[in-house]
C-alpha cells in the first residue's frame, strides 16, 4: 500500500492518472487519519433534518477538506479541480460515508454553483468565486423559490433593476443591480456568504422570459433572513427579504434575460453527479433500516422483507440511472427522472422505518421535543416529493419536454 500523500501534495496532484484502486486506497488512508477527535465524535451527523448539529465543527471540517484538496474533485483542473473521473467521485462518496465523516456545509457552492460558473460564467467570475468554494471559505445558498413561485419557478416576482453609475467616466465599473423581493426555503441562508438568485430584470416580462441569474452578497444592508422552524426541530430553512439590496452589474451569469437557461442548467447539475453522494447516504439509511428490522424481530416478516428488498432494488436503479445520465454531458430535462424517483423512494423509506419501529416510533427520546434520528428522517422525508420541484412538476417536465406531450391545461 502506498504512503498517503501529504496535504500539500494532495492539493496539487491530479487524480486523472490514478487508478480507481489506488484512488480508493488513498481516500481511505486520508479519511482514517483525518476523521478523528471532534470530527469523529459527530459520526456523520448533520444530514437532512439534522443540519444544525455540530455546524461550527463542520465548518472547520470544510476548511480541512479545502486544504487537502478534496473539494471540487470532478471539476476540470483548469478551474482548480482535480480531474477525478465519475468512478473516482463515486468512490470518494462511498468512502466518505463509510468513514462517518461530518456532513458537508456547502453543497450549494461545490455541486451547484461551481459547475454552473464553469459552464456559463465568465473567466472573471470563475477567478473570483471558485477559489473560495475550493478552499471552504465561502458558502452559498440558493435564491429560487418564492411564496408564489415554488415548483412553478417561472412565476418569480423578485425584481432587479440595473442602475447606472453617477460617474459618467466610469459608468460600467460602478453600475449595479438593485434587488427587491422575497425568497423562501433558502437553505442555510443565515450562515451563507453569497446567494445565487433568479430575478426578473425586464419590466413587464412574464414566465420564463425576462429573468436573470445574479450573484448577491448576503452580508449587506437590505438583506434579511428569518429562520423557518421545521417539524424536525431544525431551522436550516429561511425566508430571505431583499430591500434595495445591491450587487455589481457584472455579477450576472449569462446575459440579461438568460436566467431561465442558466437556472435550468444548474438544476441539471443538481440532478446529476451530486446525487451520487446522496445515494451513498441513502445506502447507509437503508442499512440502518435493515438493522432496525433485525432488532425488532421483523427481518423475516414477509411484508417488511419484501419492502426492504424493493428499497434495495430501487437504490441500485437510482445509481445506474445517475451513471447513465451523466454520460450525456450537461444534464437536460431527462434529469427529472432521477428527482422523481429518489424523492418517492426516500419518502417510502421513511414510512418503512416507522412501520418497522411500530409504536415506539411515536415516542420521543425525551421531553420537551427530542427526536431520534429515525424520527427526524421520517419527518424530513415528507418533503422529499415537494422540494426541488414537486413530483407533479417533474412529471410535467418529462411529459412535455422529453416525451413531447401536450402541455397541461392552465
Amino acid at each position: 500500500m502506498n504512503e498517503p500523500m501529504s496535504a500539500a501534495e494532495t492539493s496539487k496532484a491530479s487524480f486523472a492518472s490514478m487508478s480507481d484502486d489506488d484512488f480508493r486506497s488513498h481516500a481511505q488512508q486520508w479519511l482514517a487519519a483525518s476523521v478523528v477527535g471532534e470530527y469523529a465524535e459527530l459520526k456523520g451527523r448533520g444530514g437532512p433534518g439534522d443540519e444544525e448539529v455540530g455546524f461550527d465543527v463542520r465548518v472547520a471540517w470544510e476548511l480541512e477538506l479545502g486544504r487537502a484538496g478534496w473539494i471540487g474533485l470532478g471539476w476540470p483542473e483548469s478551474h482548480g479541480g482535480r480531474g477525478a473521473s465519475v468512478n473516482q467521485q463515486i468512490i470518494w462518496a462511498e468512502e466518505y460515508t463509510r468513514a462517518q465523516a461530518p456532513a458537508r456545509v456547502n453543497h450549494m457552492g461545490e455541486n451547484l454553483l461551481g459547475p454552473t460558473l464553469i459552464e456559463y460564467g465568465t473567466p472573471a467570475q470563475c477567478e473570483r468565486f471558485l477559489p473560495g468554494i475550493l478552499n471552504g471559505t465561502e458558502r452559498w445558498c440558493q435564491g429560487y423559490s418564492e411564496p408564489n413561485a415554488g415548483s412553478d419557478l417561472a412565476n418569480v416576482q423578485t425584481k432587479a433593476v440595473l442602475t447606472p453609475s453617477s460617474n459618467a467616466s466610469d459608468a460600467a465599473a460602478h453600475a449595479q443591480w438593485v434587488l427587491n423581493g422575497q425568497k423562501v426555503w433558502t437553505s442555510l441562508a443565515h450562515v451563507s456568504h453569497w446567494c445565487f438568485i433568479v430575478a426578473r430584470t425586464e419590466a413587464g416580462s412574464s414566465r420564463h422570459k425576462g429573468l436573470s441569474f445574479l450573484l448577491v452578497a448576503m452580508d449587506q444592508p437590505g438583506v434579511e433572513t428569518r429562520i423557518i422552524r421545521q417539524i424536525t426541530g431544525g431551522g436550516e430553512f429561511n425566508e430571505t427579504f431583499f430591500t434595495d439590496a445591491v450587487t455589481p452589474a457584472d455579477m450576472i451569469v449569462g446575459a440579461p434575460g438568460e436566467g431561465w437557461r442558466v437556472a435550468m442548467g444548474l438544476l441539471g447539475f443538481e440532478r446529476g453527479i451530486s446525487t451520487l453522494a446522496q445515494q451513498v447516504g441513502f445506502e447507509r439509511e437503508l442499512e440502518g433500516a435493515i438493522e432496525l428490522a433485525r432488532q425488532h424481530g421483523k427481518l423475516d416478516h414477509p411484508v417488511i422483507r419484501q419492502r426492504l428488498v424493493k428499497a434495495h432494488t430501487g437504490l441500485q436503479l437510482m445509481r445506474w440511472n445517475a451513471l447513465r445520465s451523466m454520460g450525456a454531458g450537461v444534464p437536460g430535462p431527462e434529469a427529472s427522472i432521477g428527482k422523481l424517483f429518489w424523492g418517492t423512494w426516500h419518502s417510502d423509506l421513511g414510512e418503512l422505518i416507522v412501520d418497522i419501529m411500530g409504536a415506539s416510533a411515536l415516542i420521543g427520546d425525551h421531553l420537551p421535543y427530542e427526536l431520534s434520528l429515525e424520527q427526524k428522517l421520517f419527518l424530513f422525508t415528507r418533503s422529499d416529493t415537494i422540494y426541488g420541484g414537486s413530483n407533479e412538476i417533474q412529471r410535467n417536465v418529462l411529459g412535455e419536454r422529453v416525451l413531447g406531450l401536450p402541455k397541461e391545461p392552465s
